[in-house]
């Protein structure tokens, strides 16, 4: 065992030298171990699954021990337990366990680290590594787009007079009225599925990523552009964020089939929800703060306690893919939509369906104002449902592509037509809408 590992670190050592002898800098925790941890150890050793009572989720948890006793990092005399799982020749012992074991390198940066003191180099210890790990900072986006991006999420600015959209690594901030180019704020993952403003207007959360390989929540300062901090990191994309009203806590739906709920002030996850068995396409608060309701992918719609995450009910009624959500003023029913064609109304005391409206073509995420539901619709429309009736009462008409998104305007005392919203295509384009009479103010596709 001893002689192993000898000769993986001896290899590590001989492989980090540079030409003239001398050794390379000090590892890092946050730049080296952390991101190692997360790629091979995190998923059977976080909160949600701990093998062997043993969690490396934070450096505070790293440290402590698990079932066996054994100290994971040592002082320098003694034997740590995380390197000698490492490089054990005992499959039932060797860490990362069913899979490829550690190279040389990386087994010889965690043997620097400890044999350096194995010390912390962030700011908070009891951080999930997500947040711990430095940002990447991504290359800029390209000056001119050969073509346009499916506008996946939109939202207007607090004053109502700009809208702001993803492109490419960025995202795009628009004139309302005549759709010209106001600005550019890069440093954004590779696409942007969701965004929120900060309830006092300064900051803007985008929930980002690369399908199938990476997510993240940026937090945005707007007036500067910077990106302030990156809240949240999982290795898929993030689909929804949406603020608990009044609070600075923000919930994040992914597509790793949870909820994680963290406090954009203090940067502290809150809890996670993992009720869902696919995708969490939409998350809804209710108007009080006091409920969260969820769509998913596994064709449920669920209502948990907004205090606690406590599941509350499930509703199986969908026969497909739940793609949108919001709850009602009441705070006794929600509405739900998804691939099945159908906007469905039901109880969250008993999840009993109350009443159905077809839509004609799968719907997408929901905007509700008062007893109005707006649903962007994969058959080129935006409808607008009335809850009084349970009824199509209007259609907006003129995109060419499927209607992803749709949001309204905050504001509805600055000098704008009275009331508008915007809806955003597969093929780019984007659109404001005059909600009296559903006739398009402007229309532009969203690439610079």
């Amino acid at each position: 065992m001893k002689y192993s590992f000898i000769l993986v670190v001896s290899a590590y050592i001989f492989a980090c030298q540079h030409a003239d002898g001398e050794e390379t800098t000090t590892v890092s925790f946050r730049s080296d171990i952390a991101p190692m941890l997360v790629d091979n150890c995190l998923a059977c050793h976080g909160p949600k699954k701990a093998e062997g009572g043993f969690r490396v989720d934070t450096y505070d948890e790293l440290l402590k021990p698990g079932d066996s006793g054994e100290s994971p990092i040592a002082a320098a005399d003694q034997e740590s337990e995380l390197l000698r799982r490492l490089v054990s020749q005992d499959p039932s012992e060797r860490m990362p366990a069913e899979s490829d074991p550690l190279t040389a390198t990386q087994i010889g940066r965690f043997e620097n680290w400890i044999s350096s003191g194995g010390k912390f180099d962030g700011e908070k210890s009891n951080l999930p590594l997500a947040l711990v790990i430095p940002p990447v900072h991504y290359a800029n986006p390209p000056e001119v787009y050969r073509q346009s991006v499916p506008v996946t999420a939109a939202i207007f600015t607090p004053d109502g007079q700009e809208i702001v959209s993803g492109g490419y690594h960025e995202l795009l901030v628009w004139n309302v009225m005549d759709g010209k180019l106001v600005r550019r704020i890069p440093n954004i993952g590779q696409r942007v599925f969701a965004m929120a403003f900060f309830p006092n207007g300064n900051k803007l959360a985008v929930g980002c990523g690369e399908p199938g390989r990476s997510g993240e929540v940026r937090l945005v300062n707007f007036e500067s552009g910077n990106v302030d901090a990156v809240l949240s990191r999982i290795n898929d994309v993030v689909l929804d964020l949406a603020f608990r009203p009044g609070t600075s806590e923000l919930a994040i739906a992914s597509a790793d089939s949870t909820i994680h709920i963290l406090d954009v002030e203090t940067l502290q996850d809150i809890r996670t929800i993992a009720s869902h068995a696919d995708w969490v396409t939409a998350i809804a608060w209710s108007d009080d703060g006091t409920r969260l309701a969820s769509a998913s992918r596994d064709k449920s719609a669920k209502v948990y306690d907004g205090a606690t995450g406590e599941l509350i009910t499930s509703f199986l009624g969908h026969g497909a893919a739940v793609r949108g959500i919001t709850l009602l003023a009441d705070n006794k029913q929600v509405v739900s939509v998804g691939a099945d064609n159908k906007l469905l109304r039901w109880e969250i005391e008993g999840g009993k369906k109350v009443a159905e409206v077809g839509i004609g073509s799968e719907g997408f995420k929901l905007m509700r104002r008062g007893t109005n539901v707006f649903v962007p619709c994969a058959d080129k429309r935006l409808l607008r449902i009335d809850l009084g009736n349970n009824s199509v009462s209007q259609e907006f008409k003129g995109h060419a592509d499927w209607v992803l998104t749709s949001c309204l305007r905050a504001d509805e005392s600055k000098p704008l037509p009275e009331q508008i919203m915007a809806s955003g295509g597969f093929d780019g384009e984007l659109r404001i809408w005059n909600l009296e009479n559903a006739s398009a103010i402007s229309h532009w596709i969203a690439k610079p």
